[in-house]
């Protein structure tokens, strides 16, 4: 596969989960990866690993989305490696869903500033690296961003804003040659998604259950998206919104 050859993109939160598969799947695709973590550095390490063990290309760089001074420090690093940016993967994203009752000032400010602020404090970050030539920008949100569930409303609310965000600077990038867009998966599994108890419980059984095509979502089941939206094969879509549940979230 060569519908990423030489280029240079950096995932945010790939770890593990979906961005783990992201970032395998662009690596595959032949784009250069820079696999962001904020905490994990053996699960970056293993990513990068299983790329450069496939041969393909690929650094690891640490930092906290929500930080400003760490986002400088991920793209200074990005630049020294690679030369440059031509592709933007915001997929650094936390959840907890609580009762409303139970929703604390901590809990909504940590969630808004990795889930919102993290994206955008990434995308400027990219701007200042894609220069005149432009770049792609996709931001990972969730179905729940269009059907929030019971005790989702934070979550889902950071996922709506996000939303917005794609929305708003497809238009704001009018003429300047960066695309922007949206995927939004239903229930994956992921580490994250098994260690919070959705995978294997009553709740993913009554999703499944209502899924048109009947299964849970792989991190691949997005990841072969996220290809596809970075390559010149979705050259004439920005501003979108791009479901991958299933059918769980058709209308």
């Amino acid at each position: 596969m060569s519908k990423l050859k030489n280029k240079v993109a950096v995932v945010t939160g790939a770890s593990k989960g979906i961005g783990a598969a992201i970032a395998k799947h662009f690596a595959a695709a032949g784009a250069k990866v820079v696999v962001n973590y904020a905490s994990s550095r053996e699960g970056a390490d293993v990513v990068v690993k299983a790329i450069t063990d496939n041969g393909g290309t690929a650094i690891a760089v640490q930092g906290d989305v929500s930080k400003a001074a760490d986002i400088a420090r991920l793209f200074e690093e990005t630049n020294t490696a690679f030369g440059g940016l031509d592709i933007l993967v915001n997929n650094a994203g936390i959840y907890q869903y609580d009762a409303i009752e139970q929703v604390s000032e901590e809990t909504f400010q940590r969630q808004f500033n990795v889930n919102v602020l993290g994206s955008v404090l990434a995308i400027q970050g990219a701007l200042k690296l894609f220069g005149d030539k432009g770049g792609n920008i996709i931001n990972i949100s969730s179905g729940a961003s269009t059907t929030p569930l019971p005790t989702g409303a934070v979550y889902s609310a950071t996922k709506a804003a996000l939303d917005a965000i794609t929305i708003a600077l497809s238009k704001e990038f009018s003429g300047r040659n960066i695309r922007i867009n949206s995927i939004l998966p239903g229930i994956v599994a992921t580490e994250g998604s098994t260690s919070g108890g959705f995978i294997g419980s009553d709740f993913e059984a009554k999703l499944v259950a209502t899924t048109p095509l009947g299964r849970t979502g792989q991190p691949d089941d997005i990841a072969k998206v996220a290809v596809f939206m970075a390559s010149d094969e979705s050259a004439w879509i920005t501003g979108e919104k791009v479901t991958v549940s299933g059918g769980i979230y058709g209308l």
